[in-house]
């Protein structure tokens, strides 16, 4: 059988990418650097104290008080363990991914629940970003943008985007005929529709999306430490490299906190909208 040679024509689109839009990759690495940095100036900037108190107002605001109980008890272990301030950097990149993600997947489920064709379209693109394995991810990401915080955030963005997008379509899809008939007779235009009627009575369902997001950036942020996004990741790695088991057991401790507490918030949020 002859071999197709997919390998060599992806590496010839990414030098030609590379070498022609390098100012469009070096603009969204500044922007990128610029919510980054802001971020991580905000979570490191403030006293512990302060980012411990907002934590546990919100989850007990959210999710009630076993969550804050928890949320307190599991942000002491971190700073105890002397990782708070990788952990705050984790979670810079964890809320831009996020973000990011959040405001490109967002529309783009709306698109696909008002257009089959674009439903076509899109679901194999994003069936490719969510099946194929996260570390594949690094390497253009390191061509487009070298090493660091930037180029894991991308990956990170991809990696994780894909749950937002479909919950979102999906949601909007399951709204009921009876509901849209009902606004459509009150004279509803329709953005009236979408942003009154169908995104309201969607938003569990994309909550769920956005709680699925989160827990796929954050493990995609470990990942990228390979690639010098630094926080948590580069605690985990180096305990591989060095041989270190407490060390990377700590590392995934914390990793393992932030994400139950982020998990809870979420997940509560999804239930009170239901």
């Amino acid at each position: 059988m002859i071999r197709l040679p997919i390998g060599y024509y992806v590496e010839k689109a990414i030098d030609w990418l590379t070498y022609n839009l390098d100012s469009f990759f070096s603009s969204i690495k500044t922007i990128l650097l610029v919510i980054i940095n802001s971020f991580e100036w905000i979570f490191i900037g403030l006293p512990f104290i302060v980012m411990l108190l907002l934590f546990v107002l919100i989850a007990w605001k959210v999710a009630g008080r076993n969550t804050a109980i928890f949320t307190v008890i599991g942000l002491i272990i971190i700073k105890s363990i002397n990782l708070w301030q990788q952990t705050m950097s984790t979670f810079a990149l964890v809320a831009t991914s996020t973000v990011i993600a959040i405001v490109i997947g967002i529309p783009l489920g709306v698109w696909m629940s008002f257009s089959d064709r674009a439903n076509r379209i899109v679901r194999p693109v994003l069936d490719f970003m969510q099946t194929m394995p996260a570390f594949v991810y690094l390497i253009p990401a390191v061509y487009f943008f070298d090493l660091g915080p930037v180029p894991g955030a991308v990956a990170t963005i991809i990696f994780a985007m894909p749950p937002i997008v479909r919950l979102t379509n999906l949601g909007i899809r399951q709204v009921a005929e009876d509901v849209i008939e009902a606004s459509r007779a009150f004279g509803a235009t329709s953005s009236q529709m979408l942003f009154k009627v169908q995104i309201p009575l969607a938003m569990p369902t994309i909550l769920a999306g956005l709680n699925q997001t989160i827990m796929l950036s954050l493990s995609m942020v470990v990942i990228s430490a390979m690639i010098g996004s630094g926080g948590l990741g580069d605690v985990v790695l180096r305990g591989i490299t060095q041989m270190r088991v407490g060390l990377g057991f700590e590392g995934g401790l914390a990793v393992v906190i932030l994400a139950m507490v982020l998990d809870r918030i979420t997940q509560s949020l999804g239930q009170k909208e239901k």
